[in-house]
């Protein structure tokens, strides 16, 4: 478990941010703290306000109401000292299919203000830390789609960035290479150095703070300073991969925790059942008093039980579905995932 770290620390604060569009909310209240070296990964339901919520922490949308901060300069009064600590890859991401890999970079590279001295000894070091250097000269539109995916975060570390926004970057891609992305991420927030420190130089990056910046703590071993990282995410299994997951629900965050303080909350309230025909298990079992949910996964159902109940429902359900003819192969208590958590906290009001 990770400890939030103390106000004065935080790589991002959200105090109750506000955003509608035609008198429909699309962010209600929403509070966020994320800590320096933190994974904080948002899920909800598509039309939740996680991608709103993302393009408000960085700036591409103004809030109705509430603030933002990014390693302590506020979003709106001191934008550019905000913005130059973010990177954001966003779900409508693309790139330039006839420029090369590296010609991508430098474009992003420069519309961010990097000079060639900048950006072009950066972009090596990312390329090999993505796993593309030997592809810099390759036009991105004969990449596969994980490789632009790869190109894309390439694209958004060009600039060091210290807060990493990554909207839903693994959809629509193959498990190896979501396997392979978390991979990335996970080393970016344990191992790779650069924040803010330049690798070459060894001397900071020339970042006009203003005032002390809120980055320089959570040092690794090597005295430079971690980026965090907010991620949205639709797969359960990424989520489990994050310090702490926020759920939100109709622009609120609904619930928040580590994974492990997520599915206690539903500690013995789940039950697996096997049996034939599946089909109609499930629409039987539903009907039983105690039983809130139930849900196919794979050959088997996912019971969701009210609190207390589950010793109940496994001692009366059986012979109710063996009376209708249905046999039970096995019922027995189930640890909770997230899966579970998200589906129940999606159905409750």
């Amino acid at each position: 478990n990770r400890k939030t770290a103390k106000p004065q620390n935080l790589m991002i604060t959200v105090h109750n941010l506000t955003k509608s569009f035609s008198s429909t909310p699309a962010v209600n209240g929403v509070n966020l703290h994320i800590a320096p070296g933190e994974i904080y990964g948002l899920v909800g339901a598509d039309g939740a306000g996680k991608t709103t919520t993302m393009r408000l922490i960085c700036g591409a949308l103004k809030p109705d109401s509430g603030e933002v901060s990014v390693c302590g300069f506020d979003i709106r009064r001191q934008t550019e000292q905000a913005r130059e600590r973010i990177g954001y890859l966003s779900q409508r991401f693309s790139l330039y299919e006839d420029l090369t890999v590296l010609e991508n970079i430098r474009f992003f590279a420069e519309v961010r203000g990097l000079k060639p001295d900048e950006w072009y000894p950066r972009s090596l070091e990312i390329l090999e830390f993505v796993g593309l250097a030997a592809f810099k000269d390759r036009f991105a539109g004969q990449l596969s789609g994980g490789m632009k995916q790869k190109l894309g975060l390439a694209s958004a570390l060009v600039t060091r960035p210290r807060v990493l926004l990554l909207d839903e970057p693994t959809t629509g891609v193959d498990p190896v290479t979501r396997q392979d992305f978390w991979q990335l991420i996970i080393r970016l927030v344990n191992q790779f150095p650069g924040y803010p420190v330049n690798r070459f130089t060894g001397k900071p990056d020339n970042l006009q703070t203003g005032k002390p910046d809120n980055c320089q703590t959570g040092k690794p071993h090597n005295g430079e300073a971690r980026v965090s990282v907010l991620i949205s995410t639709p797969y359960m299994d990424e989520a489990t991969r994050c310090h702490r997951v926020g759920f939100m629900k109709k622009g609120r965050l609904v619930a928040e925790g580590t994974p492990g303080e997520l599915r206690a909350l539903l500690d013995g309230r789940i039950l697996e059942l096997r049996g034939s025909p599946l089909a109609e298990i499930r629409h039987h079992a539903a009907e039983v008093p105690g039983v809130e949910n139930v849900q196919a996964f794979g050959d088997r159902l996912h019971l969701r039980v009210s609190s207390g109940q589950a010793a109940s429902v496994m001692q009366r359900l059986p012979a109710q579905l063996q009376l209708l003819g249905l046999s039970v192969d096995s019922l027995r208590p189930l640890p909770p995932t997230l899966e579970d958590v998200f589906i129940a906290l999606s159905q409750d009001e």
